[in-house]
């Protein structure tokens, strides 16, 4: 189901305005130019990876695709255009029949990703193609650089479930896609429900510290959540003593208590602690729940610990360290004039302090060593190798202004853990490290 036709409270009606100005006044002046309809191709991209990371993963392709569909100038948003004097009356004639009818291609959402991988390709002409930088980049890069965090946090965790619980610490809107974006990179749950909702990820929840203030005794506040929520419930135990609370929660809940949650203190040692307690009041299957500020070293580092889930907030939301993803929407080629038969011209931005690219209508493709294990991203302008002519990673997004790839979210997941499982084992690997197969260009 496409996610805009869900209704719900947090879409906008159009996404037109989720970009920059300079975006329309280049399309103003090259209507005037005679070159916006110039049939044109650009490219997404990064030219590294953020530092000690050894892959990154893409995310976000699912919204990128709403977001172009519902890129609309309506009479609202063409009213503040025209009110702010931002362009002129010609270039707002053109914006009110704005509807993208180019084509996109991609990694597809949950690939994995390189230093010069053409993440995404759009084709049309100059000015249907401009308008759109600025709201795909804004996706892919908060989407990506979310989904980085939570794929080094799943691969630390080594299997155990992994809870993202950031909402209260990002942007509203940015919370619903953080979530979204962890689901892809290996979490198996949210607490946020507009998350759950708009997108299908399974949400999760019972009590905070407050629930526990509330009530005169801890045994009290045990009771009203057994009582509400059942016996599978998970208690928070560590508001006051946590080995009382264990006893408490058993003796109220009895041995099938579902989970307690530690929020404080040496988790290593508080959590062999619980376990053991737990299994001397008989509560052998009761599960131990870890939040606190968790990152993917803090998660390694309880990898001994007796611990079964980890709640993830603030770090997973704000890309462990690295908030974004440093990608790029650059112009890589265009025809010398408007005439749909002229050939493409490469171009390029040529420039001093590491901001060049290259440029070229670009395929890519993953070349396996004898093993099948990735060894090169191997990135090309002419002919496909016929030997990496079945492993290319580029996909058909969108054809002729039509979405033609729009997929269930859990196939992105599933994408990613494939792929991951595809790469040289040092690419899990938490030390620092360059990326853990080169980029080659043909």
């Amino acid at each position: 189901m496409n996610a805009a036709d869900l209704g719900l409270p947090v879409d906008v009606p159009s996404t037109a305005l989720f970009t920059d100005q300079y975006e329309l006044t280049m399309l103003q002046a090259a209507l005037r130019g005679g070159t916006a309809d110039r049939r044109s191709v650009f490219e997404v991209f990064t030219r590294r990876l953020p530092e000690g990371r050894r892959y990154g993963v893409v995310a976000g392709t699912g919204r990128v695709l709403d977001a172009v569909e519902n890129f609309r100038f309506d009479a609202g948003v063409l009213g503040f255009l025209r009110e702010r004097g931002i362009v002129d009356e010609p270039t707002l004639e053109w914006l009110a029949d704005y509807r993208f009818g180019g084509d996109i291609w991609g990694y597809p959402e949950g690939e994995v990703y390189f230093p010069g991988s053409p993440i995404l390709r759009v084709e049309g002409s100059f000015a249907e193609c401009v308008l759109l930088e600025t709201v795909i980049l804004s996706i892919l890069n908060h989407d990506s650089a979310i989904a980085a965090a939570a794929s080094r946090m799943s691969a630390a965790a080594g299997g155990r479930r992994l809870i993202e619980m950031g909402a209260r610490r990002t942007h509203e809107l940015s919370a619903v896609a953080a979530a979204r974006a962890a689901y892809v990179g290996g979490f198996s749950s949210t607490s946020d429900l507009a998350a759950g909702f708009r997108y299908g990820i399974p949400t999760v929840g019972t009590s905070a510290h407050a629930f526990t203030l509330l009530h005169d005794t801890e045994r009290d506040a045990f009771r009203a959540q057994v009582e509400s929520l059942g016996r599978g419930t998970t208690l928070l135990v560590d508001t006051y003593d946590v080995a009382e609370a264990v006893r408490t929660a058993v003796e109220i809940a009895g041995t099938e208590l579902g989970a307690v949650r530690i929020d404080s203190g040496d988790l290593l040692l508080v959590a062999h602690r619980v376990r053991q307690q737990l299994d001397e009041l008989g509560a052998r299957d009761t599960k131990i729940v870890v939040t606190s500020d968790l990152d993917e070293y803090a998660i390694a580092s309880l990898a001994a610990a007796p611990v079964d889930a980890y709640g993830v907030g603030t770090q997973l939301v704000t890309g462990s360290g690295h908030p974004t993803c440093s990608m790029v929407y650059k112009l890589v080629a265009r025809a010398e004039s408007a005439d749909p038969r002229a050939p493409l011209r490469s171009v390029a931005k040529k420039s001093l302090g590491g901001k060049a690219s290259v440029g070229g209508r670009k395929w890519a493709a993953r070349r396996p060593d004898a093993d099948g294990v990735a060894e090169a991203e191997v990135v090309g302008t002419g002919p496909v190798p016929a030997d990496l002519v079945d492993r290319q990673l580029m996909a058909e997004l969108v054809k002729g202004g039509d979405v033609v790839a729009r997929e269930p979210l859990d196939a992105a997941r599933e994408r990613h853990m494939a792929a991951l499982a595809g790469l040289p084992m040092s690419a899990i690997q938490l030390s620092r490290g360059e990326a853990v197969i080169p980029t080659e260009y043909v």
